[in-house]
């Protein structure tokens, strides 16, 4: 059993609800590897509160945190400094406490990004992307994806206005050309697409598809799933059965943690700690 002491420096998650995080996991398995005296841990705070837990985590030193939903925006109001990238996604999942002020920061996007190069051994730079929905998580991954040189997205959902916000901020922002639409998704947008990245949370719980899984895909095709519950998603399957790479939801979230810890610590874990912990989720899912 690990150590605990007066020294021992406190991280945590805070959202509502906050029960099924996997974010202890991936960061207390982290400071055991890296030998790090602190502890992880999981707070549910009401969004009622929500200010009086920032104000909590400044005064209590709690070193670092993650931010889910559905804090991820208000929390914004209650920092010192906000990151260039983060004020583009108009959203935080990562605070850091520096001498009693609060930085935040979105590795939201970055954790899907290196979900896709791990999983290719590819960069994100020329490709043509098709993602579909448009809320927070497409807002992050976008504007991501822009940063590293997307050669152009297409934001599919069933409210073109929301897209378009999207779209419009990464038009305004980067080099990437950007379009909205509204529809169903055809044959021909599937074979001008090199990254195929589902945002909703069609697939969550049911064996539901964002696409006609009769579409043929690229041979080259990347598809990535935000969704993470299950493992294989009905359209991870449809990646599956034509042997596509396949940047699996539990690996962005893994990512996004990753990241969030380096921000803290300055130390990059390697690919072989996000396996690691990738084998603790797929374990801990076989004992639900």
């Amino acid at each position: 059993m690990k150590s605990i002491s007066s020294k021992t420096k406190v991280y945590s998650v805070i959202g509502h609800p906050i029960s099924q995080s996997f974010s202890p996991k991936i960061h207390n398995y982290l400071f055991e590897k890296y030998n790090i005296d602190a502890v992880y841990v999981s707070y549910d705070v009401d969004p009622k509160h929500i200010k009086e837990g920032i104000e909590g985590i400044r005064h209590l030193g709690i070193m670092g945190t993650n931010v889910t939903i559905p804090h991820k925006i208000e929390v914004m109001k209650y920092l010192d400094y906000i990151d260039e990238k983060a004020k583009l996604v108009k959203a935080v999942n990562t605070i850091k406490n520096v001498d009693g002020k609060l930085y935040g920061y979105n590795t939201d996007g970055a954790g899907l990004t290196k979900s896709i190069k791990d999983a290719s051994s590819e960069t994100i730079e020329g490709k043509r992307v098709l993602i579909i929905g448009a809320g927070g998580a497409c807002r992050s991954i976008a504007i991501q994806l822009a940063i590293e040189n997307a050669k152009s997205i297409e934001i599919v959902n069933r409210s073109i206005e929301k897209a378009q916000v999207i779209v419009d901020t990464i038009n305004e922002n980067f080099d990437t050309k950007a379009v909205a639409a509204s529809k169903t998704i055809t044959q021909e947008d599937i074979d001008n697409a090199d990254i195929l990245i589902n945002t909703t949370p069609i697939g969550m719980g049911t064996d539901e598809s964002p696409i006609d899984t009769s579409l043929v895909p690229p041979k080259n095709m990347i598809v990535a799933d935000a969704v993470y519950k299950p493992h294989e998603t009905a359209l991870i399957k449809w990646g599956l059965k034509y042997n596509l790479k396949i940047a699996y939801g539990i690996q962005m979230l893994i990512n996004q943690g990753v990241h969030s810890f380096s921000i803290w610590t300055g130390i990059c874990p390697t690919l072989e700690d996000t396996e690691n912990i990738l084998n603790i989720f797929l374990e801990q899912q076989k004992n639900i």
